[in-house]
């Protein structure tokens, strides 16, 4: 493109006519020769929020491959005699972030498939695959479910749903852990309707269980959502124990793998979809654990055991650094962009984009971008394809990923607006609505739009 026609708006008058408060930066890179075709203030360093995920997915296929899947095991350390197991049961999760309720019920229903009617031994669970984290962003209000906690077996999402519905004077209220049609009821959460307006919820982990509070004032009629859960390997051996009584197949109260047992045989594995299949719904949902169960697990096969997202995130941006052609500072904290201390550039996230075979891993699994004319009309057809992750927290707006031209050149793109000083005046409880956040989210989205339509004006030249 050798630049935008001289006839189109600049980028910078772009910004100065969108008035977001705080700052921007902006690159677009030809992928063909590393060229930076536009930009606007390209390494000021910002927040990436989810568009962290795109380069969290580059960086798992190209370490663990895109062959790659996760496993949930049941093990067993004694022969089957008669229907009985003469040993311990162990359910042992390798970091599957995908593992649901339907899929526990398979493992469960391998106990009787093996001629397994008893268990005499104990019920162990193992989650210790990947560090015991109790959230991905401490500072998020406790009850959203898309802050849960991380381990070693993660079902739902490390949710678990809460349902109420009136009766009478008061609300009958049950924990669920549903996925398709099943609905076990679980032990490790409870909830209970307190009179009072605010705050909403309120959580206190206790004798090892979940206790929340919820408002009445805060209740219609009838209605659910997801909360988080803190222990999540204790959560899944939970459902699981309730799904192979429904088999037929009675467990002792789940505990903790020991330090050491005895030699085990595998009675089932499970393996997730392939790691491709995985990031597209990733990327699609915006999916915080998902991409924090990959991100550790990739940084774990290049023989780091990480005790941290953030000591995590070192070394997924040293390997980036490594693999730039030029030398790039990234500071990356997490793996789903969900904590606002990540900082990367827009030229160094629009560079980290064109590696070579970046937007073939990368591409398919992207969503396709939409612009708007100047009145906010859906333009219907473009022969300008543009694929993207979008990414955003309070105060906080990107996103990034590829263009290609009719003449199929292509391009990689970053764009992210921040106002860090009005972010950092959020109170913990403020963060799930804050006041003004929606507008100003807005203006972020349509400079995001109007510079992307800038840009394509100037490829279609």
């Amino acid at each position: 493109m050798g630049g935008l026609q001289r006839s189109l708006p600049n980028t910078a008058d772009l910004v100065a006519r969108a008035k977001i408060k705080g700052a921007t930066t902006a690159a677009l890179i030809d992928l063909d020769t590393g060229e930076i075709q536009d930009s606007f203030a390209p390494a000021l360093k910002l927040p990436p929020a989810s568009t962290t995920k795109a380069l969290t997915a580059l960086y798992a296929l190209r370490t663990l491959g895109s062959g790659y899947r996760f496993k949930t095991q049941l093990l067993a350390t004694g022969p089957v005699e008669n229907g009985v197991l003469k040993g311990d049961l162990i359910l042992v999760g390798r970091g599957d972030p995908t593992l649901d309720t339907n899929a526990l019920d398979e493992l469960a229903r391998a106990l009787p498939d093996a001629g397994i009617s008893a268990v005499a031994g104990a019920f162990y669970y193992d989650g210790s695959h990947l560090p015991d984290l109790k959230s991905i962003d401490p500072g998020q209000p406790d009850h959203l479910g898309y802050n849960p906690a991380i381990a070693g077996l993660n079902l739902n999402f490390n949710r678990v749903y809460f349902e109420w519905k009136r009766q009478g004077n008061d609300y009958a209220v049950s924990m669920d852990a549903r996925s398709g049609s099943l609905r076990p009821q679980v032990r490790v959460s409870s909830m209970s309707v307190q009179s009072r307006q605010t705050p909403i919820y309120t959580y206190e982990r206790r004798e090892g269980h979940d206790h929340w509070t919820v408002a009445r004032g805060a209740l219609g009629r009838e209605g659910g959502r997801w909360l988080p859960v803190r222990d999540p390997d204790g959560y899944a051996a939970d459902v699981f124990r309730t799904l192979a009584a429904k088999h037929g197949v009675t467990l002792q109260l789940a505990q903790s793998l020991p330090a050491e047992i005895p030699a085990t045989r595998v009675i089932t594995d499970r393996n997730s979809d392939p790691l491709p299949t995985i990031l597209r719904g990733m990327l699609k949902y915006s999916t915080n654990l998902t991409a924090e169960c990959v991100g550790l697990t990739a940084t774990q096969s290049l023989g780091i055991a990480p005790d941290s997202l953030s000591a995590s995130g070192r070394a997924m941006a040293s390997w980036f650094a490594a693999q730039m052609p030029a030398p790039a500072e990234m500071v990356i904290a997490d793996h789903s962009g969900l904590g606002d201390s990540t900082r990367i550039s827009a030229k160094d996230l629009a560079t980290a984009l064109t590696l070579d075979g970046a937007i073939k891993d990368l591409g398919p699994l992207l969503k396709p971008v939409t612009l708007r004319d100047s009145q906010g009309n859906r333009l219907a057809s473009s022969p300008t394809a543009i694929f993207a992750k979008t990414g955003t927290l309070n105060f906080v707006s990107a996103l990034g990923g590829y263009i290609v031209s009719p003449s199929g050149r292509r391009y990689a793109f970053a764009i992210m607006s921040a106002d860090l000083d009005r972010r950092a005046l959020l109170t913990r409880a403020q963060r799930e609505r804050p006041e003004g956040g929606r507008a100003w989210a807005r203006r972020a989205r349509k400079l995001q739009n109007d510079l992307l339509l800038n840009w394509t004006r100037g490829l279609l030249a």
